[in-house]
């Protein structure tokens, strides 16, 4: 009898193959290469993260589905071009997957989910130094092509492994204060100067500390950067859209009201959410 997942995931194989096909294949298909792909599998990976913040199971099955595809299409122009086929990726993460849990593959044990983690950037490492990457920093190998939130928090973690952390939230808060008050003087000096490049290369360096000082914060409180970013953008949109919707109702709509008429609306927006 056969498999009926492999028979699904031969189907997808093959109607990709289908549509990469330069005589009667898709023309937009054809047409890709890794670098176009990338943006669209970057995004269906944050629609798969939105579909299970939504609690939509149904949605989170199709987006799976298109991500899945981009593993496939990937796979498919490796394939053309000789490299390897999606049967590789596959046997690749097997292996990886079986080498990084020796305490369920083979005789390791570890106490806990924490003792995990360690364990496994411990293997990631020795996997860097087998391959021939001679970069031996606690940095090493954290993906420059991370959404620079992600990265934020990936290099802060990985130097408080070696100490290089603050003991408790308290100086977090005290160094967001700094730095907001930086972001302050160089807002000012900007002003005074708006053609100043250097002042706004200034600017741009001192919103970069706040932001990586609020993904400490997170960190510290043992928060997701990109979870509570998603929900406030949720928040924002869900807001602005009833103060729309009570504008039009009562004023023809946002556009010709003052700011303050506005701030009104999206007050009363905000109270009707709370009862």
């Amino acid at each position: 009898m056969s498999d009926p997942a492999a028979s699904s995931i031969d189907r997808l194989i093959d109607i990709m193959a289908r549509l990469r096909d330069p005589q009667g294949g898709c023309p937009w298909d054809v047409k890709q290469t890794f670098a176009t792909i990338a943006p669209y599998t970057i995004e269906e990976a944050y629609e798969v993260a939105d579909a299970i913040d939504r609690g939509d199971l149904g949605e989170l099955k199709d987006e799976l589905g298109d991500l899945l595809l981009q593993v496939v299409f990937h796979a498919r122009m490796a394939q053309e071009q000789g490299a390897f086929a999606f049967d590789d990726v596959v046997a690749a993460i097997s292996d990886k997957m079986v080498r990084r849990h020796p305490h369920v593959f083979g005789d390791a044990s570890v106490a806990d989910a924490e003792a995990q983690t360690v364990a496994w950037e411990e293997q990631k490492r020795r996997e860097r130094e087998d391959n021939g990457h001679q970069d031996r920093s606690a940095l090493a190998g954290i993906a420059r092509g991370l959404p620079e939130w992600q990265r934020a928090v990936k290099l802060q973690k990985r130097a408080a492994r070696v100490g290089f952390d603050w003991p408790d939230v308290t100086p977090v808060f005290a160094k967001l204060h700094e730095e907001i008050d930086e972001v302050r003087a160089e807002f000012a000096a900007l002003e005074a100067d708006p053609a100043d490049a250097a002042a706004r290369d200034r600017l741009e360096d001192e919103i970069g500390d706040v932001l990586f000082v609020c993904a400490n914060l997170a960190r510290h409180a043992q928060v997701d950067v990109g979870a509570a970013l998603r929900r406030a953008n949720l928040k924002f949109e869900r807001r602005f859209r009833a103060m729309e919707a009570l504008a039009e109702a009562e004023a023809g709509g946002l556009a010709g009201l003052s700011l303050q008429e506005q701030d009104r609306y999206w007050d009363r927006a905000k109270a009707e959410e709370k009862r």
